[in-house]
């Protein structure tokens, strides 16, 4: 793979931000911590929801 930009290639023109919401029952705050297993989508959770991974 090249990082030689050619015609066949273009920068990306994404100017929209994505927001997600803490996927937490019944709370309404932005899911700044997304995590996911394998290929799984990612499920986003706020601060004070974000799982903790054991085994670091």
């Amino acid at each position: 793979m090249s990082d030689e930009a050619s015609a066949a290639t273009k920068p990306r023109q994404d100017t929209a931000l994505y927001v997600h919401y803490c996927e937490y029952p019944g709370c309404a705050k932005w899911g700044g911590f997304g995590f996911a297993a394998g290929k799984d989508e990612p499920r986003w959770f706020c601060f004070e929801h974000r799982p903790e991974w054991k085994g670091c």
